[in-house]
């Protein structure tokens, strides 16, 4: 993943919409209004309109707990998807032989603190803070940390080009990683 740049939010960036330009809340409230769609749609387990809210190319990455700054070239990631290779997860999470997620779970994702921390050409790079929460046959496990996006806000609707999970938990079970964080 192409480490997100991480500049000052730049008033006046052009290559946003007239009304975004001057005006970090309102691109805020935009954005948090897409990530929260974002949630609602895995909430829901409608992971193909998901897996749509990424742009063509984008990454998805879950690196090994307690921090951003692995690199999936030299770590070992719990998640270190391309394009091609989330499509391939959503099918393969929609079908019945996905037994981790058949019966599907119960999920409810959270977000909270969501920040603007780089701008420019567009594209933002943005911070929130998220619990997910999962029950699967009377056990709920909880799952913690923040997200980094860097989100094409150019585009209409918004896109990911990338998201990175970055769990704040000191250890996973075995197995329990089923999901799309």
């Amino acid at each position: 993943m192409a480490r997100p740049h991480r500049g000052r939010i730049v008033n006046g960036d052009v290559s946003l919409p007239p009304m975004l330009r001057n005006d970090t809340a309102a691109l805020r409230g935009r954005i948090e209004d897409f990530l929260y769609l974002e949630a609602e749609l895995l909430d829901n387990w409608k992971i193909e309109e998901w897996f749509a809210l990424f742009a063509e190319g984008a990454t998805y990455e879950v690196p090994p707990t307690g921090t951003d700054e692995h690199d999936p070239a030299t770590s070992l990631f719990y998640i270190a998807d391309d394009y091609v290779r989330l499509r391939e997860r959503v099918v393969r999470l929609t079908k019945k032989e996905a037994h981790s997620e058949f019966p599907r779970s119960q999920q409810r994702h959270m977000i909270s603190n969501v920040r603007i921390t780089g701008l420019a050409d567009g594209v933002a790079d943005v911070s929130c803070n998220f619990v997910t929460y999962r029950a699967k046959r009377g056990v709920v496990d909880t799952y913690y940390g923040k997200h980094l996006y860097r989100i094409d806000c150019n585009a209409e609707p918004f896109r990911i080009k990338s998201k990175r999970s970055v769990l704040a938990m000191d250890m996973l079970y075995p197995g329990k990683l089923t999901i799309i964080v």
